[in-house]
């Protein structure tokens, strides 16, 4: 181990060995960079987050109300949790993940944000298949309240729509497994999710016959490593409110 990179911790799982790793770029300026690497694919740096804080901001600003019940599918280094937790709207927060050794290092504050998230309670941690409790209404993602509503569900798992960590997630992006995740939220409830790619018309249109409002916003930010502006995309769908 140099003074410049340490492998924090490394585990198998049912993906594939997954590791934590920080490293200091001197030329990046002083300070640790964290990375989430599965197998050889690297899953999330703490140098790119703002499209992972702009999921919970965009998706919580599309909700109307307080006391705002909140899942985050996808816990990866806690960013889109802890913004979720910035906003004193939100009551209870449900981070759902299928790999327990994410929720370990959170627990064991190995990664940055772990003694934050850990520490508020407000937050609790659901080892689970998001995809799998997604597609599960009578079960639902809370342990403690089977078949419960929620006011947003936020979604960071998959690079996109078509880059998936796991072949079986395909299933869960058409309109019946979304239109069936949309039953866990609560009416005039909020859907958000993540991709690291541009905004994707076929699966826009796949939304837009389960929700009532959709749109696709393009989060934009420096890379360092290249020089340039990237970005991500950020969707957010609304369920229909009842009538009165």
């Amino acid at each position: 181990m140099g003074l410049l990179f340490e492998e924090i911790d490394t585990q198998p799982s049912a993906l594939g060995e997954i590791s934590l790793r920080r490293r200091r770029i001197p030329a990046l300026g002083d300070r640790d960079i964290y990375e989430v690497k599965l197998g050889e694919e690297f899953l999330m740096s703490s140098m790119f987050v703002d499209a992972e804080i702009a999921l919970a901001d965009l998706g919580l600003a599309a909700v109307d109300g307080k006391d705002l019940a909140v899942v985050v599918g996808g816990l990866g280094l806690g960013y889109t949790a802890e913004a979720a937790l910035k906003n004193d709207r939100v009551a209870e927060l449900l981070v759902v993940d299928a790999l327990n050794t994410v929720i370990q290092w959170h627990e064991q504050e190995k990664v940055p944000l772990g003694k934050i998230l850990k520490d508020d309670p407000r937050c609790r941690f659901v080892h689970a298949s998001f995809f799998d409790l997604a597609l599960a209404p009578e079960r639902g993602f809370d342990p403690d309240q089977p078949g419960r509503e929620f006011d947003a569900i936020l979604l960071d798992i998959d690079h996109s729509p078509r880059a998936l960590l796991n072949d079986s997630n395909a299933s869960f992006y058409n309109a019946e497994s979304l239109g069936t995740m949309a039953c866990q939220l609560r009416p005039g409830g909020v859907f958000a999710m993540w991709s690291n790619e541009p905004p994707d018309d076929e699966f826009l249109e796949i939304l837009e016959g389960v929700f009532v409002e959709v749109e696709a916003r393009v989060v934009s930010f420096f890379n360092p490593f290249q020089n340039c502006e990237s970005s991500n995309t950020v969707y957010v769908a609304r369920r229909a409110a009842l009538k009165p």
